[in-house]
């Protein structure tokens, strides 16, 4: 009988410490989460930024990448020589294309004749001035330093530290970007487009696709966006990027401005990272908006 009472309360004792063994697990998790949490809230307070007017920025960090495109790549185009490029200083830039209803806030109905549709789908249309004098009126608020970005941030930041022709991977199809969707020409996407609910003929409503890997929205396909670079044709092809080395470079050669990104009339190909083409800066196309690069503030903002 003591034998078994001893068998007893060594059971009970092993049981007990099992418990509190659980219990100090518990909590360490649980503060180690806890901990994981704020840590994870601190970076995100720093990370993403909303303007007075509900425009969401993401901080994009300085760094180095090789922009253009290996000879290899499918659709690869003449002014996409590789080379090594530095981003010296971070910036903030807009997750998502302009929409209609922010072009609405600051223009009022400027343009909106050739926008119909709901406020959430991207602004197209617009010329590179017409960009501009957005810019103007709403640096003219005192919420921040806007602007375009540059070529080189634009494919920094379509890439989101990727070197394949699109940020996840080395191929595009219909669910991952708003490309191929004009039905007149019977493109690949319609159908998709269409089961999904979005409409045929016209990109979708911003954040109808998944976002890139630093929180990015459509930096492939639904609209072309502006970039600040002008574009000589024979100088980008042949001489700008003979220097391998280049930091914070911006083209300030030709009377044409670069759009990025491809869109929803256009192909695959069209969207890759390293893709560009350019236009008139007088011109407005159907395809094409833009999304704006905030300036870093010495507060940090």
């Amino acid at each position: 009988m003591k034998l078994e009472n001893e068998t007893v309360q060594i059971e009970d004792a092993m049981r007990n410490s099992a418990t509190r063994t659980a219990e100090i697990l518990l909590v360490v998790i649980t503060h180690l989460l806890i901990g994981l949490t704020v840590q994870h809230a601190a970076w995100a307070n720093d990370a993403v930024l909303k303007n007075s007017l509900g425009m969401d920025f993401v901080l994009i960090p300085a760094g180095s990448f090789i922009m253009g495109s290996p000879n290899d790549e499918p659709g690869r185009g003449t002014s996409e020589v590789q080379h090594q490029v530095t981003i010296s200083r971070p910036f903030y830039m807009q997750t998502t294309e302009v929409t209609v209803s922010q072009w609405q806030q600051i223009m009022g109905r400027r343009l909106l004749g050739a926008n119909r549709g709901a406020g959430n789908l991207p602004m197209v249309k617009v010329s590179w001035h017409d960009a501009m004098k957005f810019i103007k009126r709403l640096n003219s608020l005192g919420d921040g330093t806007y602007r375009l970005p540059t070529d080189a941030e634009w494919e920094y930041a379509a890439r989101a530290g990727s070197t394949t022709a699109f940020s996840w991977g080395a191929e595009i199809d219909c669910t991952r970007a708003m490309y191929g969707n004009n039905s007149r020409r019977y493109d690949p996407c319609v159908d998709y487009v269409q089961s999904r609910g979005l409409q045929a003929d016209q990109p979708a409503p911003v954040k109808s696709y998944a976002p890139n890997a630093w929180g990015l929205y459509d930096m492939h396909g639904n609209v072309w966006e502006w970039c600040q670079d002008r574009f000589d044709p024979p100088r980008h092809r042949h001489e700008l990027y003979k220097t391998y080395d280049l930091s914070d470079p911006i083209s300030e050669s030709g009377s044409n401005r670069i759009r990025r990104g491809g869109s929803w009339f256009g192909e695959g190909a069209s969207c890759r990272s390293a893709n560009r083409t350019y236009s008139n800066a007088n011109t407005r196309y159907q395809t094409t908006g833009f999304r704006l690069v905030r300036e870093v503030q010495a507060s940090g903002n």
